[in-house]
């Protein structure tokens, strides 16, 4: 696999996770992205593993769902 492919993939693996964690949690896009002080938009590209995300980014959605980083952060398929 291409590193461009690995990183695509990656990307997506993230988004499954969050929108997993985020579901699990009974949490909508909307609060979600109010307590990390996201766009609703860009949340909704994280998720579809369409958007790069920074490391402070990944720790403001941890603080805003209450969720490891593990838990976000896992390569295994959600």
């Amino acid at each position: 696999m291409e590193k461009r492919d690995e990183i695509a993939e990656s990307l997506k693996d993230f988004g499954r996770n969050l929108r997993k964690v985020r579901m699990a949690r009974k949490l909508t896009l909307e609060i979600v992205a109010e307590r990390a002080d996201l766009n609703i938009r860009t949340l909704q590209r994280f998720e579809a593993g369409t958007s790069n995300v920074l490391l402070t980014t990944v720790i403001r959605l941890q603080r805003a769902i209450g969720c490891s980083w593990n838990e976000l952060m896992s390569g295994k398929r959600a």
